[in-house]
């Protein structure tokens, strides 16, 4: 077996593990990438989808292009991912999505084994007018939370057009997380941010979504649950400004404290530029409901199986 077929092979249990489905990365009909560390093990296009990809000394640049006019029937599966317990992968994509398009991607980034991991993502996405675009962010770490993530996204979504998209981390230990996303919203469009993670141990989490809603009738949403426990440090930033009429923009955050150790933090700004826009925020600080974990308790689960059932309710 030669080493490129290991390492798919590795790559596609790692991919598996994180909720994905590995008959995906080898289905000839289905638009994706697959990147271990710095090299590029599969690229695959679709009609009307091109992926053009480009290995540097620190990972990988990726141009991912959906046509105008084309609505893609199936997801594009987009998966990066280290496998050793040390390294560095730098993502640099750029999304862009024609005037009428439609389509959805499942990106699964993997780190098993991280003990002293990076992972860089720098992206920028064009979503064009009247265009729709799903982006769904699964991520799989190992129990050690030796992994530093930090993705960065900019976004421009054009008159009518619409984005949204989720990062989920509640698998592992979340490690380092630094997500910092900033959406343009253009007349009539729409942006809705959403981040579900379950900090453990010493992990340090920072998420900072911002919505500038620039377009007449612009609406956005950036939305937030995470759960901190044992020694967990999260701060949570939601940014919107009403720079146009009509413009709505909410700002909503819950954050669950598990532990007398775990720090957390809310910061809702709202800036508004043109009086005929309305924002609004919501923020929440608490435990676990000790009603929903005593009858789970009542139905046999321990009180630490309760909690956990509660929590991953809370992310799901």
């Amino acid at each position: 077996m030669s080493d490129y077929t290991k390492e798919f092979l590795a790559m596609s249990k790692a991919y598996e593990a994180s909720g994905g489905d590995p008959a995906s990365l080898s289905d000839g009909r289905i638009a994706g990438l697959m990147v271990s560390h710095r090299r590029i093990l599969r690229s695959n296009d679709a009609p009307g989808v091109r992926i053009e990809g480009e290995e540097t000394p620190t990972g990988v640049k990726a141009k991912i292009t959906v046509d105008p006019g084309v609505h893609v029937e199936r997801p594009v599966h987009l998966c990066f991912g280290v496998l050793p317990k040390e390294g560095t992968q730098e993502i640099v994509s750029e999304f862009l999505v024609g005037e009428g398009a439609k389509a959805s991607f499942l990106a699964h980034c993997v780190f098993p084994n991280a003990v002293k991991v990076r992972h860089v993502m720098d992206a920028r996405i064009h979503v064009g007018k009247h265009a729709s675009l799903e982006y769904s962010e699964t991520h799989y770490h190992g129990e050690e939370g030796g992994v530093e993530v930090l993705p960065t996204a900019r976004i421009t979504i054009g008159e009518g057009g619409s984005y949204r998209s989720l990062f989920k981390l509640v698998q592992g230990a979340a490690g380092e997380l630094r997500i910092d996303y900033e959406a343009d919203i253009g007349k009539d469009a729409l942006c809705e941010l959403d981040a579900r993670v379950y900090g453990k141990r010493n992990d340090a989490i920072r998420i900072k979504e911002s919505l500038f809603l620039n377009g007449e009738k612009s609406r956005g949403l950036a939305k937030s649950r995470i759960v901190a426990s044992d020694h967990c440090t999260s701060e949570v930033v939601g940014e919107a400004v009403g720079n146009a009429p009509g413009a709505r923009g909410h700002v909503d955050c819950v954050e669950i404290v598990r532990g007398k150790d775990a720090r957390v933090s809310a910061v809702p700004r709202l800036l508004v530029t043109d009086d005929r826009a309305k924002l609004t925020h919501e923020a929440a600080i608490g435990s676990v409901d000790k009603k929903q974990v005593e009858t789970l308790m009542a139905r046999g689960l321990t009180e630490e199986e309760s909690v956990d059932v509660v929590v991953r309710g809370i992310l799901r």
